[in-house]
């Protein structure tokens, strides 16, 4: 039989369902093997004032309390308590995806908050600024119940090993950011602190936490971390204390999300060298056309690196209380590897990198790293878009991007990567061939895909046409009629080949993007080399251009004259002015093509976040 106090409810499980017990009954027959659910109007005062018995053995009852599902052996509680976790999100032991899932989110404290500190602000152990607590996630253990407990009792939090480099906790007492002494913060789990006792004061029922992600998802490390409040029972004299009930809360670290060319831009960069004042001048214009702010990085940090697409690429980490631009530094380590850490690094700007000990190749620059506008595959949706890489098959033995750089974007796990086929490019890069471009319908972008048979057959319409005698380069280099290029056959066949390349990116474009055919637009291009060393752009690359909302920087392809006008300026009008886009050509040849890059190459762009929440998607 059971009985119970006033201010306790009482369920029976009995065969699997739930039974709640009649506020006149206080006495009820238990058939063998039931269970029984507690729970209390509200926390005692008094150790042992709210019972549950059989009449002659009386247990003090635990309530469920906010938070915390505790199940009690028979015999094993003295007294009663009250715990709750409270977060700026949703709580619970397990962490779920989707727009009814539920877990904390973590941000990894990769920025740096202190201006006078050197590294990131999660590479020591110390509090050194207000900024710095706001950037990390606020966790209160509330305790509420008779301070008596402590008497018997200790509360200890605690980290599992495997999670010690990945989460840092410190602790503020009752304080809140603003109040009281930076001092009064202290570093008490993480690294080498598996375990913090909690001394709940006689005067506050509640002990603030400041909880901040180390690493963000890797190949051995999902994102999920794992804190635990354990309550032991101290014995007599000379024995180990008992746990009583532990309880979790599961963070995610919150991944790193590149943005697309799509996404409204933010701040542009641009790397002054020797020799490119116009193209710096032109693409300043640009970014003054559509009022966005343009950094220009000087030689004493670039060193004549003029490849800022390649060194870095920007993106953000975002939880539900903080969002802010996260910077990814490559493995290329050019002249631009300060640049990173030493311009960009600092309040609300994070930094995360990744090396790679077998040796960079050109596919590890970041011309080779581009991500899709968001698409929905075959049912599947991709809100944040998928990341797009170049690879070296079909063919073996070719180049790869850096494991380290791929198991990185993997284990984000938002923007599902797909490996593309850019090895048959001498650089080798994916914005050599396709770039992303706003639209105003169906999936409200266009992908430019490079196209050698589009390029001849303009080049054979204005030669029928009678322009055979028309000559490219005009200005630049000894030119070159349309008459002439299509003379060429090895031009031809090197071009057939770079199309057979480009076909088999168009089918793995088309099928891991969800795209069909009114969705990609053919932009004239040919390219010049061999199978062997890889392809170059033989004139400038249209399609390697900078998107700043709907004007583009496209490179100056020097094309025949036909009527007064580029026939290929002529053709990429044709094909992007009808979504609304401006075109504006910038001339690269000598300061960036003649060294095989172009404007996109050259530049760099942060840009607006997602409105759509990361963790609303399932991935």
């Amino acid at each position: 039989q059971a009985q119970a106090t006033a201010g306790m409810r009482l369920w029976l499980l009995h065969e699997t369902q739930s039974v709640k017990l009649p506020s006149s009954v206080t006495r009820w027959p238990l058939a063998p093997g039931p269970e029984l659910l507690l729970a209390m109007d509200a926390p005692s005062k008094d150790v042992g004032d709210e019972k549950v018995g059989d009449g002659n053995c009386w247990i003090p009852a635990l309530p469920r309390g906010t938070g915390m599902g505790v199940r009690i052996p028979a015999g094993s509680w003295d007294s009663h308590w009250v715990l709750g976790w409270v977060l700026g999100y949703l709580l619970g032991t397990s962490w779920t995806w989707g727009p009814e899932g539920h877990g904390a989110v973590l941000l990894v404290n990769c920025d740096r908050d202190d201006t006078g500190a050197e590294g990131l602000d999660n590479e020591d152990s110390a509090v050194r600024s207000y900024n710095d607590l706001q950037d990390m996630a606020q966790l209160v253990l509330r305790t509420r119940g008779p301070r008596a407990i402590f008497a018997g009792h200790r509360l200890l939090l605690h980290v599992d090993f495997g999670d010690a480099d990945k989460i840092g906790v410190f602790y503020g007492g009752s304080e809140r950011p603003g109040s009281g002494e930076l001092e009064k913060f202290k570093h008490v789990l993480g690294g080498s602190k598996l375990v913090y006792s909690v001394r709940p004061s006689r005067h506050c029922h509640e002990s603030v936490f400041y909880v901040e992600g180390l690493a963000f998802p890797d190949v051995a490390f999902s994102g999920l971390v794992s804190l635990h409040v354990t309550l032991l029972e101290s014995p007599e004299k000379g024995l180990l204390e008992s746990p009583i009930f532990t309880d979790s809360v599961v963070f995610r670290v919150a991944p790193w999300i590149m943005t697309p060319n799509t996404a409204a831009p933010l701040e542009v960069f641009v790397c002054s060298v020797n020799g490119n004042e116009e193209f710096v001048a032109a693409v300043g214009a640009l970014a003054e056309r559509v009022q966005c702010p343009l950094t220009v990085c000087p030689v004493p940090q670039n060193r004549q690196d003029r490849w800022i697409q390649d060194e870095v690429e920007f993106g953000y980490i975002q939880a539900p209380h903080k969002t802010f631009p996260v910077v990814f530094d490559s493995p290329r380590d050019g002249g631009l590897k300060d640049f990173a850490v030493k311009s960009i690094l600092g309040p609300d700007f994070g930094y995360v990198a990744r090396q790679a000990p077998e040796g960079a190749s050109t596919l590890d620059s970041f011309g080779n790293l581009e991500v899709s506008p968001p698409v929905t595959v075959q049912g599947k949706e991709y809100p944040l878009g998928r990341i797009l890489i170049g690879s070296s098959f079909p063919r073996v033995g070719g180049r790869r991007m850096a494991k380290a750089v791929r198991d990185f974007l993997v284990a984000q796990k938002v923007q599902a990567p797909v490996e593309l086929f850019s090895d048959w490019l001498y650089v080798g890069h994916v914005d050599e061939f396709l770039s992303f471009v706003p639209a105003p319908d169906r999936k409200g972008f266009r992908l430019l895909l490079a196209s050698p048979s589009a390029c001849y057959q303009l080049l054979k319409e204005k030669q029928e046409e009678g322009f055979g005698e028309a000559a490219m380069f005009q200005g630049t280099v000894p030119k070159q009629t349309i008459n002439e290029i299509l003379a060429n056959e090895e031009l031809r066949k090197f071009n057939d080949y770079a199309q057979s390349c480009i076909n088999w990116n168009r089918d793995i474009l088309k099928r891991s993007l969800g795209l069909a055919e009114p969705d990609i637009l053919d932009i004239p291009q040919l390219f010049q080399g061999d199978s062997t060393s890889g392809a170059q752009a033989f004139f400038p690359d249209m399609v390697n251009m900078l998107v700043l909302g709907r004007h583009l920087g496209i490179p100056k392809p020097f094309g025949p004259v036909v009527g007064g006008r580029c026939c290929l300026e002529q053709r990429v009008r044709e094909l992007l002015e009808p979504l609304g886009l401006s075109c504006t050509f910038i001339d690269d040849f000598f300061s960036y093509h003649v060294l095989l890059g172009e404007v996109h190459c050259g530049t760099n762009v942060r840009r607006k976040p997602f409105a759509f929440k990361w963790w609303h998607m399932v991935p």
